[in-house]
């Protein structure tokens, strides 16, 4: 696991770091919009990749959307990611 995908910070951390309620990254790992990783006691610990993700979804509150619209925003944009990563692997194999 890289270090940015490794959970180190405390929910309490994480939401402050994105101005956001704790409450509110809760219901979000509920949606599943988020997955923190957690302790072998069950406390959350929020990577520098999650927290990116959460920026992420607090400008697209910002823009309007609701939560099954974000979901699908974000769901999108991976599917970009992997498929340009897909075709650089491809390009690179004809060369």
């Amino acid at each position: 696991m890289s270090t940015r995908q490794r959970g180190v910070f405390a929910i309490s951390v994480a939401a402050e770091m994105v101005s956001m309620e704790i409450q509110n990254l809760r219901v979000y790992e509920r949606r599943g919009l988020i997955t923190p990783d957690r302790t072998p006691g069950g406390t959350r610990l929020y990577s520098p990749a999650d927290i990116e993700r959460l920026h992420r979804l607090r400008e697209l509150l910002a823009e309007g959307l609701n939560l099954a619209g974000i979901a699908r925003v974000l769901a999108l944009e991976e599917e970009v990611r992997r498929l340009r990563a897909a075709n650089a692997r491809l390009k690179r194999a004809k060369t």
